[in-house]
């Protein structure tokens, strides 16, 4: 059983395409076949069921999965190990994040990190969905509550949210000054969280606000632009927000409470213990993002001046 029919197997189940699989791993598509046909020739057993329309994997497939991919990972383990006791970061590095934060921030705070570490060959995923860091991820980069406990979370940045709209929407409607009066506002959703409300924390609990539905979608940069474009209400991280208020296309919307605190997160799988390269990671974007971070520099002025009823 060689190990590159195995790593040839884990890169086909996760990108269920040997097309896929093979642009990933830098081979043609014939090479990829005949590693799989080789491994389930030693193994005795079919490892991956085919059709014209698509590829799934066998019950056996599925149950050598788990421990497959557990040995391609350990074996990049100990050669990236081996790599940093000699005072180099290098090997692959499977990254997720979440769209708007990958292209506004993350991307720029890797760039100076893989200029200086050239030897790391570095995979990142941008998607909105919640992703499960054990699906062939060494990480994944998220914004708001972790939820899973099987994940070893690092904290990399505080993440204030605030409420806001543009100066046309407040001036036709004006600002709500509580949360009662926000209730009758138009409200532009986040989809991905799965609910259509916003929740500020009072004394018995969440308090929940259900403004009108003015429009709903998966992307924090559309959100920003349908507040800018006057459609109603977001609450909106100030990663995403801070350039619109200080260019005065968005206020600020003070009703007397402050939705709860959130975090940018990198996440790993618990039992599995971090790479050299992913902890330098970590402490670089720790770095780069700031103590408090950078998007919240330059807008207390405009977020002292927040909108009030005329």
């Amino acid at each position: 059983m060689k190990l590159e029919g195995i790593a040839t197997f884990v890169a086909v189940a996760e990108a269920r395409s040997l097309s896929e699989a093979a642009r990933r791993l830098r081979l043609s598509k014939s090479v990829v076949s005949e590693r799989l046909a080789e491994l389930e020739k030693s193994v005795g057993a079919s490892l991956i069921h085919r059709t014209t329309r698509k590829l799934s994997l066998t019950e056996d497939g599925a149950a050598f999965l788990e421990r497959a991919v557990r040995i391609v990972r350990e074996v990049e383990d100990a050669t990236a190990d081996l790599a940093a006791r000699r005072g180099t970061l290098a090997g692959p590095l499977r990254l997720s994040a979440p769209v708007t934060f990958g292209r506004m921030h993350l991307g720029p705070a890797l760039y100076p990190f893989l200029l200086q570490h050239p030897r790391i060959e570095l995979t990142l995923d941008l998607d909105d969905r919640r992703v499960d860091a054990a699906a062939g991820h060494d990480a994944v980069v998220r914004h708001g509550p972790i939820v899973d406990s099987r994940l070893v979370v690092w904290r990399l940045a505080p993440s204030q949210r605030v409420l806001v709209a543009s100066p046309d929407y407040l001036a036709r409607h004006g600002a709500p000054a509580s949360i009662a009066e926000l209730e009758k506002h138009r409200g532009i959703f986040y989809t991905n969280r799965g609910i259509a409300d916003w929740r500020f924390p009072g004394p018995d609990g969440a308090v929940l606000v259900r403004a009108r539905v003015g429009l709903r979608v998966n992307n924090g940069d559309m959100m920003r632009d349908a507040a800018v474009a006057g459609l109603g209400v977001a609450l909106l991280p100030m990663f995403i927000v801070g350039a619109a208020l200080r260019a005065g296309e968005l206020r600020v919307i003070d009703v007397g409470a402050q939705p709860e605190p959130e975090f940018i997160f990198i996440a790993h799988t618990e039992g599995r213990r971090p790479s050299a390269k992913l902890r330098a990671l970590a402490d670089h974007l720790v770095t780069a993002f700031g103590k408090p971070p950078y998007w919240d520099e330059d807008v207390g002025e405009k977020k002292g001046s927040s909108a009030k009823p005329k």
